[in-house]
């Protein structure tokens, strides 16, 4: 795979609905060649102390930040497929990666439905799984673990575009 958008969600609780930030890497022809990353308000809008003590973010820090569905229309710029691939992939948006898609893929169809928004049935893949596959070895296959195994050194780890940065990493290594 040579196209695609890696992304990352973080969430203020524990509703796939409440994300918070969201990190986007797209990748043309193998390389990085565009990024995005926005706070978002979430729904519903208050935070734990468990997901502020991951990735650092509290009710202040998205108080002024956009909702989702105008956060959205910015990532979907960056998705859509020009007419020539689109025809040749079948489809008009890029595939999306996620390391444990489960959670990423959850967090996307939830806030659609919440903003009762139409969901495009976006084609995801999984770097963790594809990561379990292909390096059985590794001690674990958490993100930062498989990136350094791909030799991406993974800072910043639980921010969104960091961690979508390394998941694009991994997925140009491994998919």
């Amino acid at each position: 795979m040579r196209d695609f958008a890696a992304i990352d969600f973080e969430t203020a609780n524990f509703q796939f609905t409440s994300v918070c930030s969201v990190g986007v890497v797209i990748v043309r022809n193998g390389e990085i060649s565009d990024s995005f990353y926005s706070l978002i308000q979430p729904e519903p809008n208050y935070y734990n102390r468990f997901c502020t003590n991951i990735h650092g973010l509290c009710r202040q820090d998205t108080e002024d930040a956009p909702v989702f569905p105008k956060v959205w229309k910015e990532v979907e710029k960056l998705l859509v497929l020009n007419e020539e691939d689109a025809k040749g992939l079948g489809r008009p948006y890029l595939p999306l990666v996620a390391h444990n898609k489960a959670f990423d893929e959850g967090c996307l169809k939830a806030v659609f439905q919440c903003y009762q928004m139409d969901y495009p049935d976006y084609d995801f893949y999984d770097t963790l799984w594809a990561s379990r596959r292909v390096m059985p070895h590794l001690e674990n296959h958490q993100l930062q673990t498989v990136a350094r195994a791909c030799g991406y050194c993974l800072e910043h780890h639980h921010h969104a575009l960091a961690d979508a940065e390394a998941c694009a990493a991994i997925a140009i290594k491994i998919l």
